[in-house]
């Protein structure tokens, strides 16, 4: 018998280190070569890596949340192969595939997910991500009835048990005497705490907010819907992205990002707008690429093939990436006024308050109009206060005279 160390490889974008997000073997496993042995987590992506050895687990790095360098021992395996000494490098890892992408603001992966696993060696099928989602869930996922083939457990097949509300075999959560439960935050939940403090922390906000009445436009919008199909009905987001598109060519320094660490601000041509997406594991940022290109239905069809890619976990890695300036709504729930956090290194942010009917003074007369507040931020060391607030006058402008919209500069 001779040992095998299994180092940390280097999972590439000038990764240095690695949080351990899941493992999937423990200390005394028989692990195949090829076996998957555990989840990563680099600023970009959740990453599997597989067994390069076929052998016994004897030691792991650490538990997940902990940090490990690259080139640091992650797995030592017991083996009847060849082994390598503690003093040399594992090679690289085999089949380590990025997982789909996890986090939002700037986050990026591998579009090709990791879709399968051994079921001879007895091991539930599916992927990491709906593993985390039965982790955090506390589902026994040998419980959860798979639909896809050889048994594979599908989201929906998740989403459906946790929708009936079964109860995982052996599984309970004390509260303690004082009814609180203790979370760690690893994983994605901390790159977002760590992604929204760094940006808070480096970035002096100035927030705008501008009430508009979208009258006008919701009429025009409901009157294009009526001779769409359900799936390509035009919601408000199409509308909003061409005009910013418009304004932006008033005020390009609304459309940068920051390079910090070369102190230099960098002026985009291009708009690649970035729509802020609520999914299952995570605020994520898909990227309609070069938007100023794309008419009325072609911003609607982009916006709405990337946001459906982001929750479906199929969306490519080059469409998480790249965005100089981004939309966030929170739909029906958009409340009066919110204070968006701008998505690093952009300089600016845009975010859709909910639409309602209100009584305002019209020409002197009582009318019901459609009002819906923009509430907005920038960061104030790169747009003055007045640019801000005048380019959100011009969305308002081009929104309360849709028309202005189509007619060019």
């Amino acid at each position: 018998m001779s040992e095998y160390v299994f180092k940390l490889p280097d999972l590439g974008e000038g990764t240095v280190e690695s949080e351990i997000a899941e493992w999937f073997i423990k200390v005394g496993d028989d692990v195949s070569e090829e076996d998957v042995v555990g989840t990563m987590m680099t600023d970009k992506a959740a990453v599997e890596l597989s067994s390069p050895v076929t052998g016994k687990v004897v030691s792991l790095a650490g538990d997940p949340g902990d940090i490990i360098a690259v080139g640091a021992p992650l797995v030592v395996f017991e083996t009847n192969g060849v082994g390598n000494g503690k003093d040399q490098s594992a090679p690289a890892p085999v089949a380590a595939e990025p997982e789909q992408p996890l986090a939002a603001a700037d986050t990026s992966a591998d579009v090709t997910p990791v879709e399968s696993e051994d079921p001879a060696h007895g091991k539930v099928i599916t992927s990491p991500a709906i593993r985390r989602r039965a982790k955090e869930a506390g589902i026994d996922l040998s419980r959860v009835p798979g639909s896809g083939a050889n048994g594979r457990i599908l989201r929906k097949d998740l989403d459906a048990f946790l929708h009936q509300k079964i109860p995982a075999s052996g599984q309970t959560v004390d509260d303690g005497e004082d009814g609180t439960t203790e979370v760690k935050i690893i994983g994605l939940r901390r790159m977002i705490a760590e992604r929204m403090s760094r940006a808070k922390r480096e970035i002096p906000h100035f927030s705008y907010v501008e009430e508009i009445d979208i009258t006008e436009l919701e009429r025009l919008r409901k009157h294009l819907n009526e001779s769409r199909a359900d799936n390509a009905r035009l919601t408000l987001l199409p509308f909003l992205g061409l005009a910013l598109i418009k304004a932006l060519k008033a005020y390009p320094q609304c459309n940068s990002t920051y390079d910090q660490e070369h102190e230099i601000l960098r002026r985009h041509r291009s708009v690649n707008l970035g729509i802020a997406t609520q999914t299952r594991d995570g605020l994520k940022v898909p990227v309609v690429k070069r938007a100023e290109l794309r008419s009325l239905d072609g911003l609607a069809a982009e916006v709405r093939r990337v946001s459906d890619a982001a929750r479906d976990n199929t969306i490519k890695r080059d469409e998480l990436s790249g965005s100089t300036i981004t939309i966030t709504s929170l739909g029906k729930l958009g409340g009066i006024v919110s204070t968006p956090v701008i998505n690093q290194p952009e300089v600016a942010i845009i975010g859709v308050n909910r639409a309602v009917e209100r009584p305002m003074v019209v020409d002197g007369q009582i009318a019901v109009r459609t009002m819906m507040n923009l509430s907005s931020s920038f960061d104030h060391r790169f747009v003055d206060g007045y640019d801000a607030a005048a380019m959100i006058q011009l969305i308002k402008q081009l929104l309360e005279h849709p028309a202005e919209i189509f007619i060019p500069a």
